[in-house]
């Protein structure tokens, strides 16, 4: 496969999910808009603001204890999280970037594909908040995270099983367990801006993640945050948990095979293999682990380095004269 086409299909994965992963947290924020304390709100927005890494308009967030200000506030974020043009990771951004990596790899992705995704695309170009905060705005996040679910359904019954597949799923889990990770540290960080949090915050995690009710099965219903961390970084058979995405990256990894740089393509494997091997074995035993966490994060940056340095930036040798 060429390495532009893999590029592109590594890229539509990692939009894809960084889209839907957005939409999950704004679906549950703005759920919460009609019924939760004005404290929670705001613990969620500025969780989701430290998970992104990125600075709110205004350049903070302060905790005003009113409705009409807390509902001001949430609508002006929740613009510059899914429609925002000059923000990189904004829903709008997230879709066209996919769509964009999904036309310029037509040969690669089957006509379902690009029908499905081009849609959605057209569907919200020109659509701004006040066309979807005027009725239901969570409805509007539900639709779209149904969209890309739908969406990668639809790969998995039509893309043929090619390198193009194995690099559209290793984009997707590399950059869900950056976000798992990212979102574990906000939530640690938000307690301490806060210096408390509620049971309903470490709910709404396991809600993120459809967790809920394996939770309730493996620990009864009392929330504690560290049986909420167990379970979403250590469970084998939760499709989102971190130990299942770092199991699909090492067999992604296997699956497209050594890169034309052999050397940082034994490396990613090795730090595949290191990073599954932290969350499997060494997770129960760790004292802190927040700086866990810290250090997953890293890796999984350097992981993704690796990668395009094995197959997508690779130094090309000049030929001999």
């Amino acid at each position: 496969m060429l390495s532009r086409s893999a590029q592109g299909l590594y890229w539509m994965g990692r939009y894809l999910e960084r889209a839907q992963h957005q939409c999950r947290l704004l679906h549950l924020q703005t759920a919460a808009l009609v019924d939760r304390p004005v404290q929670e709100i705001y613990f969620g927005w500025n969780r989701i603001y430290i998970s992104v890494d990125r600075l709110p308009p205004g350049g903070s967030l302060e905790l005003i204890d009113s409705d009409e200000f807390t509902l001001a506030d949430s609508y002006t974020l929740a613009d510059d999280l899914t429609f925002e043009r000059s923000n990189p990771g904004s829903v709008w951004n997230c879709l066209a970037m996919a769509r964009e990596n999904a036309r310029q790899t037509r040969n690669c992705v089957s006509g379902e594909m690009w029908s499905h995704l081009n849609l959605v695309y057209l569907r919200i170009q020109k659509m701004d908040m006040q066309d979807i905060w005027a009725t239901s705005p969570e409805s509007f996040y539900a639709r779209v995270n149904s969209d890309i679910d739908t969406f990668m359904g639809v790969a998995a019954a039509t893309m043929y099983r090619d390198e193009g597949w194995h690099f559209l799923q290793l984009g997707r889990f590399v950059e869900r367990a950056q976000l798992l990770i990212a979102l574990f540290l906000a939530q640690l960080a938000t307690e301490v801006h806060f210096e408390e949090s509620s049971e309903a915050d470490w709910t709404s995690l396991l809600h993120t993640y459809h967790a809920l009710e394996v939770y309730n099965r493996s620990y009864s219903v009392e929330v504690l945050p560290d049986n909420v961390l167990d379970l979403l970084v250590t469970d084998p058979l939760l499709p989102d948990s971190l130990c299942q995405s770092l199991d699909v990256i090492g067999a992604q990894l296997d699956a497209v095979g050594a890169g034309p740089n052999r050397e940082s393509s034994a490396a990613a494997r090795r730090l595949a293999g290191r990073l599954a091997s932290l969350v499997s074995y060494s997770w129960p035993d760790l004292a802190d682990r927040k700086a866990a966490l810290q250090d997953m994060g890293g890796f999984c940056r350097d992981l993704h380095g690796l990668i395009l340095q094995t197959y997508f930036d690779y130094h090309v040798e000049d030929s001999p004269v």
